[in-house]
């Protein structure tokens, strides 16, 4: 099943031969890594399949693991429409289970986080059940988006969700549900409605809540122009998130188009340099909100590919924590996606 998308800001399709104009070599290459966030799926002229996905973490980097996150692939077509989405956990653990048996690094798909309706609320518990019998040991969590934005009505990429869908009864215990069976949340929102998370994450504080993409800044349509403003609003919040223990952030994203970029549109693919220089102020706002430990870093692949190689972005986040500790480093890079994933088994493999 192809991805949902709709509005003026389709993610633009990766280039391989502009991708290919800029080479550089890996930074600190035996550095452990866990992208903690990417898809797979089957776009019409951007088909993203796991031979894709290993081709772009075996290119240098240390990446012994990787988090597929829900991206409407494979879905059943029959059956009760609550458990169509169960299609996808299950066609990623096929891939995962195959992966594996070629042996070695990289883990693929090791952490699933599938598509479960939490507005279900009680009924959600059978599209849980459904997730974990056909992925036992990897499925790790949900993602239901909430993303929606006043100026886009008809959407920006996805549909809009409805309004205030975090605050809503049948959703908030679809969410408790979650913390029940030990699941994480991740959120897929826009800047504006990171105080709506704020609220959810205070009411539920035993439920792991993970942001997307630094909260996806959007940086089209009226925003453009109004960057200070934005950033100023997004740092308050986020500030205000982050006084909940029990969300942790995604630092990535900001490569998709709605967030503003357009290095695709360049002669040349951005530097990791002039990467990490871009990004600075965001990835320093919520390492000195949320700790190394309530971080991790994501791809976001396929969907920022478009602007950047997996190499170049792996090295501009290692540029931007070159003055980290040894354990700062291994908490952005891996540790904290290991720990807020249930991956330990990754960095402590059974004797």
């Amino acid at each position: 099943m192809a991805l949902d998308v709709t509005g003026a800001y389709r993610y633009p399709d990766p280039d391989p031969a502009w991708l290919a104009r800029h080479r550089e070599d890996i930074l600190e290459p035996g550095l452990p890594i866990i992208d903690a966030h990417h898809h797979i799926w089957q776009q019409a002229g951007n088909v993203y399949g796991i031979e894709d996905l290993r081709a772009d973490v075996s290119a240098g980097h240390n990446v012994i693991a990787t988090v597929f996150v829900q991206a409407h692939h494979g879905y059943r077509t029959s059956g009760p429409e609550a458990l169509r989405c169960v299609g996808e956990t299950e066609a990623i653990e096929g891939l995962a289970q195959a992966a594996a048996q070629r042996g070695g690094a990289p883990r693929l798909c090791e952490g699933i986080v599938g598509f479960a309706d939490l507005t279900l609320g009680e009924g959600v518990r059978a599209v849980l059940d459904a997730h974990l019998g056909v992925a036992p040991a990897r499925f790790k969590g949900v993602r239901h988006s909430v993303a929606r934005d006043p100026h886009f009505p008809e959407g920006i990429v996805l549909r809009p969700a409805p309004a205030n869908l975090l605050a809503h009864p049948h959703f908030r215990t679809g969410m408790t549900i979650l913390a029940e069976y030990g699941l994480s949340f991740d959120a897929m929102l826009y800047h504006c409605q990171i105080q709506e998370l704020a609220s959810a994450a205070q009411a539920m504080p035993d439920l792991s809540i993970v942001l997307d993409h630094f909260g996806c800044i959007i940086g089209v349509g009226p925003y453009v122009g109004q960057e200070r403003e934005t950033f100023r609003r997004w740092q308050s919040d986020i500030r205000l998130l982050a006084q909940s223990p029990n969300v942790s952030i995604k630092l990535g994203g900001m490569g998709m188009i709605i967030c503003g970029a357009r290095f695709h549109e360049l002669a040349l693919p951005p530097s990791s340099d002039a990467l990490a220089r871009a990004w600075r102020p965001y990835v320093d706002t919520c390492i000195e909100a949320f700790g190394v430990d309530r971080c991790m870093f994501e791809s976001n692949f396929p969907v920022d590919k478009a602007m950047y190689s997996y190499t170049v972005l792996w090295n501009a986040f290692k540029r931007l924590i070159a003055g980290a500790s040894a354990s700062e480093k291994a908490s952005l890079l891996h540790a904290t996606a290991a720990r807020v994933y249930k991956l330990d088994h990754v960095l402590h493999p059974p004797a």
